[in-house]
């Protein structure tokens, strides 16, 4: 019996937005593009808050100057572009860039790995604040606090792309992607675009503003990431692997998943082993 659904009658139409926004001559500006910009610069604002409400820190001492994110910015794009890319090519497709190398610039086409774009960002991280002398645990808690907005609008930029669609389905929230086939699928990009963009999002404020988890170096970051794997791995259930490498095993385990899992046990250990930040000497 085939494992692919046909077509339901209540099966809702697929909105067919135009992925670019306007085009400049022979430039066109397409909505991914936009959702990583406003992703990037939403982070940077809002670390700026953080690190500017001293109610947020351990003694009202605040962690780093808000100039310090203006210059991370740059860092930031970079990690996210470069990391995400390599990613994309050495964990999902690299026997066809092996074959068509300078296909690897060619980043208008698509082909973004979160997950390279994390180890990415990580590394950038980890080498600005050791270069202007802030708490590395800090600096992950203050950028990973504004990163869930980003990973929403990309997903739903995914969804206006017609992209990594769902797995066949006859629930009557089934969608008809114009390149999916004669079925309905779930749309997994905006099951993602919610738990790893907008709940995600609140459950970190709720970290940040209610139990004042900054205090505590390391569990807000621990918290993004365990949050988003298991996000991740939920959505994995529902969203069709990629087509060149299928499933890995008994067909319901995917790469997705695969290079979720140690995310979400490091997101534990962090949380885990978070202690609360040095009170200054002579305070109470």
């Amino acid at each position: 019996m085939s494992n692919y659904l046909a077509l339901p009658l209540a099966a809702l139409p697929f909105p067919n937005i135009d992925p670019v926004i306007v085009h400049i001559g022979p430039l066109a500006i397409h909505w991914y593009g936009v959702a990583y910009i406003v992703g990037i610069l939403f982070a940077w604002w809002y670390g700026r808050r953080l690190v500017t409400n001293p109610k947020l820190w351990t003694d009202g001492k605040l962690p780093m100057k808000p100039e310090d994110l203006d210059d991370f910015l740059v860092w930031a794009a970079v990690g996210v572009v470069l990391g995400g890319r390599i990613g994309y090519v050495l964990f999902y497709d690299f026997a066809r860039y092996m074959q068509n190398p300078l296909d690897i610039f060619a980043v208008w086409q698509g082909g973004m790995s979160f997950h390279g774009g994390f180890l990415g960002t990580t590394i950038a991280m980890i080498l600005f604040a050791r270069s202007r002398g802030i708490p590395i645990w800090t600096m992950f808690d203050v950028i990973a606090a504004g990163v869930p907005v980003g990973l929403g609008l990309v997903r739903l930029t995914n969804f206006i792309n017609s992209e990594l669609w769902g797995r066949p389905t006859d629930l009557p929230w089934g969608i008809e992607f114009p390149n999916g086939g004669p079925f309905t699928r779930h749309p997994s990009q905006l099951y993602e675009a919610a738990l790893e963009g907008l709940v995600l999002f609140c459950v970190l404020r709720i970290l940040t503003h209610v139990f004042f988890k900054l205090k505590r170096p390391g569990f807000v970051s621990g918290a993004f990431v365990a949050g988003y794997g298991c996000s991740r791995i939920f959505a994995e259930y529902f969203r069709e692997p990629d087509v060149q490498l299928g499933y890995l095993y008994g067909g319901w385990l995917t790469m997705g998943m695969v290079l979720s899992i140690p995310m979400v046990l490091l997101g534990i250990w962090a949380m885990a082993t978070a202690k609360p930040a040095a009170i200054a000497p002579g305070t109470a």
